[in-house]
């Protein structure tokens, strides 16, 4: 994935935050005839220190469940559309629309696998942290048979990552009232979306603030 060095981002609490915000991932490998395979699915996320590691599970049905091997994970982060029309300094430099966006791209290698014992652990975890999200309290049963007879049709992975690519494009390379109006302006549009990104271009800001 292409990242401009200027939005480039090493910190890896911006990970953490970007699969907190959407564990929702699209894994990508290369199938057997050389075709990319794609997949959209939920993970957990488990990080020590530099240690990144992903769990989830596909439908035993999908071609992908059968790939061991290198893998690229792609996270998405907020974004949206930003008019040239917000920056103060129009008149003076040469500004045009721009798309702001935060995102992130792992790669790594997966590593499925079948046994009965492991994917019930890992059903139990995705539920247990899901059920939690949305304020409910189901939970796998192991024990019951009829919950161990789903487990026949899924296939676990584990990702364990190599490489983290984080771009952080929040017009953290304009002037400081540039990135202000900007925040400003998003806000005024009232859109989940457009305040989510502003909240962003906040922290970013934050940040780099904190630091100096």
């Amino acid at each position: 994935m292409f990242s401009p060095r200027a939005f480039s981002e090493n910190d890896l609490h911006w990970l953490d935050r970007l699969l907190a915000r959407d564990p929702f991932v699209t894994v990508l490998t290369t199938g057997s005839d050389g075709l990319p395979e794609i997949t959209r699915m939920p993970v957990l996320h488990r990080r020590q220190d530099q240690d990144i590691t992903l769990l989830g599970h596909w439908a035993r049905a999908n071609p992908q469940a059968r790939h061991s091997g290198a893998a690229k994970v792609l996270v998405d982060g907020p974004h949206g559309y930003v008019s040239a029309s917000w920056y103060p300094d129009k008149e003076t430099a040469a500004r045009v629309p721009t798309w702001n966006y935060a995102t992130a791209e792992l790669r790594g290698q997966l590593q499925p696998f079948d046994d009965t014992d492991a994917l019930a652990e890992l059903v139990g975890a995705v539920s247990e942290h899901f059920e939690a999200s949305v304020g409910q309290g189901w939970r796998f049963e192991p024990e019951r048979d009829d919950h161990r007879r789903q487990l026949r049709g899924i296939v676990g992975f584990r990702f364990t990552v190599e490489q983290v690519q984080i771009t952080l494009k929040l017009s953290q390379n304009h002037p400081e009232a540039n990135q202000l109006s900007v925040i400003s302006n998003l806000e005024q549009l009232a859109s989940p979306a457009s305040d989510e990104l502003a909240q962003w271009m906040r922290w970013r800001r934050d940040e780099v603030a904190s630091s100096n």
